[in-house]
């Protein structure tokens, strides 16, 4: 058995459960094993049902003596509940919204369970257990005492249950075989019928006192002792930061070995020109992201610099100046943009600063028809396109450039890092490489995602644009709140209305997109023009709706989180949030930037139902500062670093057990022995296949050079 093998090689693995599995994420035998846990279970003492008090958490065995199923709320809400009974008393198991265990559940059986023991709703005294964190069918007492211990939680899924999760991994474990024949498997030999190489060089694991590649798998998964956890994770955390660190620098150094760069001429009459032409004065950050530029220009070493602005700042005249600078060097430039909106925006903006300085703009999309395009193909070919923006269809293998000189990406983290490379390469030397991102990144997680690229960043808004207020409020206000939204848009306004979920389910309790799109059309709307956008329309829908919004056709846009980025609306003024309490705040942040870029005052309306003290925590936050940079830091402390770097970042993989807040100075370790090993040969040989089996698709232009 090897690491890159399907799933389904192990047992109980059928075609059923392999696509259960794959939605899970896990589809090799690497993906499995690499699957870590959520939490432990402590199941070493069974306590006795009569012994328990409310309030505590208990691991309990018994057997079912009841069982109940019951509907509750408006949309139904499936609530099982079953009665366990151990000789000493009896215990309320409470499920919610999990149908599928009714089958599971029969009389008679003995379950093992643990979580939190609190009180019944029925308020008569009987004790439950609601939060019910692990819990097994089993059919002998014997089989509980077996297995009583440190158990592993993982996130399970309908048909995927823990049980499950638990008998696949214990089989990869038992594979790996004794501990000499790990020892061997350590040192690259097949062992025990699976192999798990060592990816980390010892010099590196002697330096900084990390366990063992398997030794580590072992105690994440089953561990002896809590306290072995805490080894398994700091080893398994640093491998994962450094790796991904390795892979970025080798990204770096290859991609100045492999071309000659691009040497600009200091700037001249265009860029001058330009400079005269713009309406307003550059802010003192927009200079200096400007001179930072303008330096590595001016080098043979090409320019890889990251330029970091809130929304509005004004990071696209900086772009479009670098542009003008490559053109007026007798190149070409490319910006690609995520969306078609926000590419044919761009283009309208570019040409009718540009045009009068005699520089020709195409524009490049998949909206043009076939002849079009090949017009388009051939102009920058015959280097009778100076500039070309356009959405992912600057990467098709029919465009090519006669002097490529500068790359743009806007929204970097739209695209991965193959899209970028594939822009990169379509010239003849390597170009200059400026991408730029709207979403503030804190400091220790842009170390992780562009440790290969220079940082400029643009904080200052320009002077006069009008700050958006915002405001929260419970949803006992929504009727005031859209009787607002109306007002403003007979005043000639418009106004987005933003959902976490495109339609309802049976296991949410928040309104969707399209409950809302219906009551407010149903309603206070009859007779506004309205319409609907979320992430399940396909491309060119979605597109003519942005546009028909743009054009001032539509005046309420109901939408998911898919106008987060890419729109430029300045008649929009109002956004309301509801269940903003669902989003992170740079989220939340992101969406706001969609209004206040117009002359008009703008409102921004957060509907929360947030009790907790973190979501109260959040929305204060919303209310008192528009910084982005000052909510992204507060952002990642409050929401975690796992969901902000996972949604920030596309191209990379997802964290699946380092933590870049808490586990600062292992990302600083970890980085420090990435810059050492990039130029070491024999490190290489064990991080390039490493590389090649977790993140091949991220680093797949580094891997095949």
């Amino acid at each position: 058995m090897e690491l890159e093998n399907n799933i389904d090689v192990l047992k109980g693995v059928g075609p059923k459960k392999l696509q259960q599995l794959r939605g899970m994420g896990i589809s090799r035998v690497f993906d499995l094993l690499t699957y870590f846990p959520r939490g432990y279970e402590d199941q070493s003492t069974v306590a006795a049902i009569g012994s328990l008090r409310a309030g505590e958490q208990a691991v309990i065995s018994g057997v079912l003596v009841g069982l109940q199923e019951k509907r509750a709320g408006r949309r139904g809400m499936v609530i099982l509940t079953a009665l366990v009974s151990d000789g000493t008393g009896t215990l309320q198991l409470t499920w919610f919204n999990q149908k599928f265990l009714k089958q599971k559940l029969k009389t008679g059986r003995r379950i093992l369970a643990s979580g939190k023991v609190t009180y019944s709703y029925g308020g008569q005294g009987q004790l439950a257990m609601t939060q019910i964190s692990a819990y097994e069918i089993m059919d002998e007492q014997a089989e509980v005492e077996k297995k009583c211990g440190i158990l592993p939680v993982y996130c399970a899924s309908e048909g995927i249950t823990q049980k499950f999760l638990r008998t696949l991994i214990s089989q990869l474990l038992a594979a790996v075989g004794t501990e000499q024949e790990r020892m061997e498997a350590a040192a690259g030999k097949t062992a025990g019928g699976l192999a798990v190489p060592e990816v980390i060089p010892d010099s590196v694991r002697r330096e900084y006192g990390l366990l063992d590649r398997l030794t580590a798998l072992q105690a994440i998964h089953y561990p002896a002792h809590l306290e072995d956890v805490k080894q398994a994770r700091y080893r398994l955390a640093f491998e994962e930061l450094y790796l991904i660190q390795c892979g970025l620098l080798l990204l770096k150094k290859r991609s100045q070995e492999h071309k000659q760069g691009v040497c600009h001429r200091v700037n001249g009459y265009q860029v001058q020109a330009l400079l005269r032409s713009l309406p307003f004065e550059l802010t003192a950050d927009q200079r200096k992201a400007w001179q930072d530029i303008c330096s590595d220009m001016e080098r043979t070493v090409p320019m890889r610099r990251l330029l970091q602005g809130d929304v509005g700042s004004g990071k696209t005249v900086v772009a479009m100046l670098a542009l003008v600078k490559t053109v007026e060097n007798g190149l070409q430039g490319a910006m690609m943009a995520p969306t078609e909106i926000l590419a044919r925006q761009h283009f309208d903006s570019f040409s009718r600063q540009l045009s009068p300085l005699g520089i020709r703009v195409s524009l490049l999309s998949g909206r043009l028809t076939k002849k079009q395009r090949q017009e388009v193909y051939d102009s920058l070919a015959e280097h009778e396109t100076d500039i070309v923006i356009g959405t992912h269809a600057l990467i098709q293998a029919e465009v090519s450039f006669a002097a490529l000189g500068l790359v743009v990406t806007d929204e970097q983290h739209r695209f991965g890092i193959n899209q970028r490379a594939l822009l990169e390469q379509k010239g003849a030397r390597l170009p200059d490489v400026l991408v730029m991102t709207a979403t503030p990144i804190p400091r220790t997680l842009t170390l992780t995602v562009y440790v290969d690229l220079h940082v400029s960043m643009i904080r200052q808004l320009p002077p006069g644009r009008k700050p958006i207020r915002t405001f929260v409020r419970g949803r006992e206000r929504r009727e005031l709140i859209y009787k607002f939204v109306l007002e403003e848009i007979h005043k000639g306004r418009q106004a987005y209305v933003v959902c976490p979920l495109i339609e309802m389910n049976e296991e949410s309790r928040l309104t969707s997109a399209q409950e809302v799109y219906e009551e407010l059309t149903g309603g206070i709307f009859a007779g506004t023009a309205c319409g609907m956008v979320h992430g399940k329309l396909k491309a060119r829908e979605k597109e003519d709706l942005m546009q028909k919004f743009y054009a001032g056709e539509i005046k309420l846009l109901v939408a998911t989180t898919v106008i987060e980025v890419g729109v430029n609306v300045p008649n929009a003024s109002i956004m309301v949030v509801e269940h903003a309490q669902q989003f992170g705040l740079a989220q939340l942040h992101q969406l706001r930037g969609r209004i206040g870029r117009g002359e008009y005052a703008s409102y921004c309306i957060l509907v929360s139902e947030g009790h907790t003290e973190a979501a109260r925590q959040r929305m204060a936050i919303m209310e008192s500062t528009t910084d982005g940079f000052l909510l992204a830091e507060e952002d990642l402390k409050l929401r975690g670093p796992g969901q902000f770097f996972g949604a920030m970042q596309h191209g990379l993989p997802d964290l699946k057990v380092a933590d870049v807040e808490q586990d600062i100075d292992v990302l600083l370790q970890a980085r420090r022995a990435a810059l050492a090993s990039v130029d070491n040969h024999e490190d290489m040989q064990l991080i390039l296949p490493a590389l090649e089996l977790q993140y091949r698709e991220q680093f797949l232009h580094i891997l095949e050079n």
